[in-house]
């Protein structure tokens, strides 16, 4: 199927009764000429509005361990061997992410996402970041979302059920790329891996976070591909970056983005909106960059962004950002993370 013979009516109308993009709907929607990606915009922002509405979700990260990894993503900022310049240091102490989630809270947030560089949590941290979700939980509204890497095996399913009992709402662990790429992009753990990972984090209770880097050298087909694989797995939440090229990261991030142009990129967001209608779809890393003055218009596709700066790279400010949903029409949402566990598709 070719773009032009895409009936972009029909094809919101099958989304809103449930029924699944074929691969070649997904390519086509990714091949719409330039000229005709507002009409794209338009039916995912329908789509968008029959679950979502006005609302947007917002998320505050706190890059909680910083740097000391053993694991050579090739993207990563925060990778073994890469000269990026970053700031390292361990887990930051309950009372440290205590103190910062009353700060994200009272900056308007609805999510706190504490991040920790590593392969996987050891016991010592988990055991910090349950004590800090606990006193998140008692003395706060926000949901909180842990990212520790990878949870494999019986102690991995234990972590997770600790985390999971200690209020933790939502585990994010992205699959980042097509499962046939990935060895092009990390050699110290496997695709198989980060699937196990959001099992056993499903199956403690906790709300899987689960999405992607745009721009590490994948095809179109691996992008739709990806995009069908994270509505088969029910991902609750699915982050959409666009990846923003570090100086001193092993990827040479210039060239495998030269293509990126922010129509391009509303492209990408919608079909990730059209493959998973009902999936809080966030427009992450990269969004200021790439999509540039086109951005207001991501929040049309997208239904939850990160407030203020990202892991060790700096987004534009949070007055930004809240001027821009004021200027869309859009407001903050509401609710607990444990009711979205089981709605995506």
């Amino acid at each position: 199927m070719t773009s032009s013979l895409l009936d972009l009516d029909a094809l919101t109308a099958r989304v809103l009764r449930g029924e699944t993009l074929t691969p070649a709907e997904g390519l086509a929607v990714l091949n719409v000429p330039d000229t005709d990606t507002l009409k794209l915009v338009d039916a995912a922002w329908r789509v968008r509005r029959e679950t979502f509405g006005d609302t947007v979700k917002v998320n505050v990260l706190l890059n909680a361990k910083s740097g000391l990894c053993a694991e050579d993503c090739t993207y990563c900022s925060q990778a073994k061997g890469a000269d990026t310049g970053i700031p390292r240091y361990r887990v930051r102490t309950p009372e440290e992410m205590l103190a910062d989630a009353r700060r994200a809270e009272e900056a308007g947030a609805q999510r706190y996402c504490i991040v920790l560089s590593g392969r996987g949590g050891t016991w010592g941290e988990v055991r910090q970041v349950a004590e800090a979700a606990r006193q998140i939980k008692a003395s706060t509204g926000l949901e909180v979302c842990a990212c520790m890497g990878l949870l494999l095996g019986e102690d991995g399913q234990r972590k997770a059920q600790a985390l999971r009992e200690a209020g933790v709402d939502a585990y994010n662990h992205n699959l980042n790329t097509h499962e046939d790429h990935y060895v092009d992009i990390c050699s110290t753990h496997t695709y198989a891996d980060r699937v196990e990972t959001l099992t056993h984090a499903a199956a403690a209770g906790m709300s899987t976070c689960s999405g992607v880097i745009v721009g590490l050298g994948e095809t179109p087909e691996q992008i739709v591909d990806l995009a069908l694989t994270l509505r088969a797995r029910r991902a609750d939440s699915i982050p959409v970056n666009f990846l923003m090229p570090i100086a001193g990261a092993a990827l040479d991030g210039a060239r495998t983005t030269a293509h990126f142009t922010p129509w391009w990129c509303l492209r990408v967001l919608a079909l990730f909106r059209l493959t998973n209608p009902r999936a809080e779809l966030r427009a992450s890393a990269g969004r200021e960059l790439h999509l540039r003055s086109l951005q207001p218009l991501a929040l049309l596709i997208a239904n939850s962004i990160f407030l203020g700066n990202y892991l060790t790279e700096e987004g534009q400010a949070a007055q930004a950002d809240w001027a821009m949903l004021a200027d869309l029409g859009l407001r903050p949402a509401t609710g607990a993370a444990a009711q979205l566990v089981g709605t995506a598709g």
